[in-house]
This record gives C-alpha cells, structure tokens and sequence, in this order.
C-alpha cells in the first residue's frame, strides 16, 4: 500500500473516531431516556453550525487586538481562549491535545495548564488519555462547556439579530 493510500485510510479513520466522539457527545448530554440534560432544556437553545465561524472570528479579533497594541498580555484571557479553540475543535468533529490548547491560549504553557485545571475543577472540560499514545492527553468540552458555549453564541447571535433589527429602519431613514 503506497503513502496516498495509508494517508487517505488514516484521514477516513480520523473521521469516523471524530462521528463517534460526536455521537457519544450527543449520547453524554441525553438522560438515557433520549432526554437533554435539565440546561438545555431549561434554555431552549438550538445549536448553530454558523458559531464556530463567529468562535473562529472572535479567537481572530482576539490576535489581532494583541497584534495591534502590541502587547498580547495586555488582553489576556486564557480561560476564554481555551473554550473558544475548544468550541471550534468540537464544531470541526476534532480532537484537541493538551498541547494544542495550550498553545491556542496564547500564554506560557504553565499558565494554560492552570487553566485547564480550572475549567476542569469547575466541570467545563474534559482531559481524556490517548489509547494510542500514552504520552498524549486530548482536552474537549464537557456537555455542560458545550452547552454553555451554545448559549453564549445563541445570545450573541440574538443580539446581533436585534441590532439588525434596530440599524436597518434607521438606515433606511439616513438614506
């Protein structure tokens, strides 16, 4: 077997390990009885696969303003980093190792790992061994991170449609 058949097998494993990773999201956040868990169903939240180009532009804009003063110290967040990298990796059906989301937080690699065990110690995130390689550790969002971050962008996205709402009789008027 040449290289482009083993890289094409290994890009149709991936993707079938990435399914099944997002079925058993889907399986995590139900009661077993086909139910969502008590926060979705409590906030009516319909999920969008527009938000992980709005997380892709936010994690952007985030860059960019570090970029542009200077000083990427200057606006840091880790915390909302790693949940934004996280949220797109789970949007994409990929997974993500510890290293990755370090790295996506955009500070020592210390300090990331703190963060982790932030997120993780308030229920946000998830580490999960590598049955492949014991050296690495993959991170995602828990249920409960998804969720929130659905809610989040839900919000915004409302917000948005509002200030659309309310912009668009005014230009109409301007004009």
């Amino acid at each position: 077997m040449g290289k482009d058949q083993l890289r094409a097998k290994a890009r149709r494993l991936i993707a079938a390990a990435n399914e099944l990773l997002a079925i058993a999201h889907e399986l995590e956040a139900s009661d077993g009885d086909g139910r969502s868990d008590e926060f979705a169903s409590n906030h009516n939240i319909k999920d969008s696969p527009v938000w992980a180009e709005i997380a892709r532009s936010t994690y952007r804009d985030r860059r960019r303003r570090g970029n542009i003063f200077a000083d990427p110290a200057l606006f840091g967040e880790p915390a909302w980093d790693i949940l934004l990298d996280l949220f797109i990796a789970a949007k994409e059906r990929k997974r993500l190792p510890v290293t990755s989301a370090c790295i996506g937080a955009a500070v020592p690699a210390t300090t990331a790992l703190r963060w982790l065990t932030v997120l993780e110690e308030k229920g946000l995130i998830i580490r999960e061994n590598d049955m492949n390689d014991a050296r690495r550790v993959f991170v995602r969002l828990s249920t409960e991170g998804y969720e929130k971050m659905v809610a989040y962008f839900s919000e915004v996205s409302g917000d948005m449609r509002s200030d659309e709402e309310i912009g668009s009789p005014a230009l109409r008027t301007a004009q």
